[in-house]
């Protein structure tokens, strides 16, 4: 059973032909009160339409609705594309009628699929004409909101939390797709957070980025940097729940971490072709970007990644990895453990049992690597996948 929605959402999922399988591809979510909105996106030069579009929305203090087809992505299509995401946005705002008392607020667009395809504006438009007409709170809905945004994703990534305030209590609810073209600094990943709670969208804002920088931003499948990843987050206030003080901002903010880490650490383990979710923990650096370029850098990898999918203990992989990350250390400092073994032990290899490593490896679908350096007390936890023969087949007859 997914998690059910906050007050005064309703959601739908449809199909509106996008996709050649026919599967759902347009999904549509919709406050009830006017929320205020969040939003980080892709740090790629080359970005998507709707990319655009929403940078020009968020932060806002009254959006209503997320729209999200997938099939096709509206990327590196131009002013036509731009032009499409608008009327992608006014389309759905023309078709849900306002609430008693509500103006119809703005409307946020997200798209996902092959890029350099323009969207079939007619059959989308017609979608969405379809798709208000779904909108529910039942469990049907809310598996067809979710399911309508997945490309090459095998499974459906939904995450909630609940904070309490004052004794009232508000939810924080995400949905998430994403499975390849996966690099930090977001990626080919869809990220819809909603809530209950209030809170306006300037601080809204601040904690979006936080803990995107801790989640998001600290995963990675192939390197592959997207022109549409999107992380938006609303909040209607209808819970009577509100964020104020510095002490109330950091319990939603660990409420809106506890969701995101969820949704984060999913995308990793629903990797293109991934046999394995690897968690790599990377300790005793001078700056949490010095930790983050080390751990990007194994985890983007080929050799560790092709190593961790065929059960090899290589630890020369992993240290090698590290030394070119571009981070200042001392190599006769650094320790590493690979599921609790310890491989390497200041500077120079650790006695272990190879093939005991390596049945380890093979038996748990998740590896934990822990390295630690002796330069500092910042950290990181870090999240990738190995690869495998099946990557390649997906992504090379992705188009064909």
């Amino acid at each position: 059973m997914l998690p059910n929605l906050p007050k005064g959402y309703r959601v739908a999922g449809i199909a509106c032909g996008l996709k050649p399988s026919h599967k759902l591809d347009l999904s549509l979510i919709v406050s009830d009160h006017p929320a205020s909105a969040a939003g980080v996106y892709t740090q790629n030069l080359v970005c998507a339409a709707p990319v655009t579009f929403d940078r020009s929305v968020t932060p806002a203090e009254d959006v209503r609705m997320v729209l999200i087809n997938a099939g096709i992505a509206n990327a590196c299509t131009g002013e036509r594309g731009l032009e499409d995401a608008r009327a992608m946005a006014n389309a759905v705002l023309d078709a849900v009628p306002p609430q008693k008392g509500f103006t119809r607020g703005q409307a946020i667009v997200m798209s996902t699929g092959v890029i350099g395809h323009f969207l079939p504006m007619d059959t989308l438009k017609a979608g969405i004409n379809n798709i208000v007409k779904e909108l529910g709170t039942s469990q049907e809905c809310i598996h067809n909101a979710v399911t309508a945004i997945l490309t090459t994703d095998t499974h459906e990534k939904v995450a909630s939390a609940t904070v309490e305030i004052n004794g009232k209590k508000a939810t924080i609810w995400g949905m998430a797709k994403g499975a390849g073209m996966i690099g930090p600094n977001m990626a080919t990943m869809l990220i819809t957070v909603i809530s209950d709670l209030a809170i306006n969208a300037s601080m809204a804002q601040t904690a979006l980025k936080e803990v995107a920088d801790r989640t998001f931003n600290c995963i990675s499948v192939d390197g592959h940097m997207s022109t549409n990843d999107t992380l938006v987050f609303l909040a209607n206030g209808m819970s009577d729940v509100i964020i104020g003080n510095n002490e109330q901002f950091e319990v939603f903010k660990q409420g809106l971490y506890d969701v995101c880490e969820t949704l984060a650490r999913e995308i990793p383990n629903d990797g293109e072709g991934a046999f394995h979710l690897v968690t790599i923990n990377v300790e005793g650096l001078k700056s949490r970007d010095d930790a983050r370029k080390i751990a990007k850098q194994i985890a983007e990898s080929p050799l560790v990644k092709t190593a961790i999918h065929g059960a090899d203990p290589n630890w020369g992989r992993i240290v090698s990895a590290a030394g070119y990350a571009g981070v200042p250390f001392n190599p006769d400092n650094v320790n590493l453990w690979v599921n609790g073994f310890k491989l390497f032990e200041n500077g120079a290899p650790a006695p272990f049992d190879a093939k005991e490593v390596s049945q380890s490896m093979a038996d748990n679908r998740e590896i934990e690597i822990i390295l630690t350096f002796k330069e500092g007390s910042e950290s990181i936890r870090f999240w990738t996948t190995d690869l495998s023969e099946e990557y390649i087949h997906i992504n090379a007859d992705y188009t064909t």
